[in-house]
């Protein structure tokens, strides 16, 4: 999950144009934006509400850790939980090695889920399953477009999770890097005809993220 998207700029002009077109609201996943969120204590993957959403539970030894806060405006609480589903639920799609996996699906469209599948065919086709802790923080909201669109931004710290040979069980270990860190950045906006529900319409990840170091 670490390939680089739509610059930030015209992430955002996307957004505009894409709520215009469908009078929706919001895209994309996974935070921080200009409206800046409280940090609040981490947790393992995101919480699953109530409802027929779809399972995006993932093994012991493949966990995500949010520490995901809250968000400056209480009103994007819900596109910030729903970018982080959309982010398990890729990862999801991954262990499930199912590029067709209908988690991604629901909480994505567009770009994003363009994204979504190309990263769990990947996966796939080099018969690799991730393994390890992956990490995300420093998360923000902005609210964009008409205001129907929120814009979710995050830091990722990968060195703690890695690559597993499906065939062999070998586990490919690499060093804390530079590489290890990444910045998201996830147009979001409620899904039609769903109340409550948000998908993530386009995605941006910026390697090498130096604002992500710790």
């Amino acid at each position: 999950m670490a390939r680089r998207t739509l610059p930030l700029a015209a992430l955002t002009a996307a957004a505009a144009l894409t709520l215009t077109a469908c009078g929706g609201s919001g895209e994309p996943d996974d935070i921080k934006g200009a409206g800046g969120s409280a940090s609040a204590g981490a947790s393992e993957a995101a919480d699953e509400p109530e409802g027929k959403r779809p399972d995006i539970g993932l093994p012991k030894d493949a966990v995500m850790v949010v520490d995901k806060g809250q968000p400056a405006e209480a009103a994007h609480q819900p596109a910030l939980d729903d970018a982080f589903r959309f982010i398990q639920a890729m990862r999801h799609g991954i262990v499930a090695q199912d590029p067709d996996d209908a988690a991604y699906q629901y909480y994505s469209t567009a770009g994003a889920a363009r994204y979504a599948r190309g990263q769990i065919e990947q996966w796939v086709k080099g018969g690799w399953t991730p393994t390890g802790k992956d990490q995300y923080y420093d998360t923000g909201t902005s609210s964009v477009g008409d205001g129907k669109g929120v814009l979710v931004t995050f830091c990722r710290d990968q060195s703690q999770t890695f690559s597993k040979s499906l065939e062999s069980g070998e586990v490919h270990r690499t060093e804390k890097s530079p590489k290890s860190f990444q910045k998201y950045s996830v147009l979001m906006r409620e899904k039609q005809g769903e109340s409550g529900v948000w998908q993530a319409g386009q995605i941006e990840v910026q390697g090498e993220a130096k604002e992500c170091s710790r």
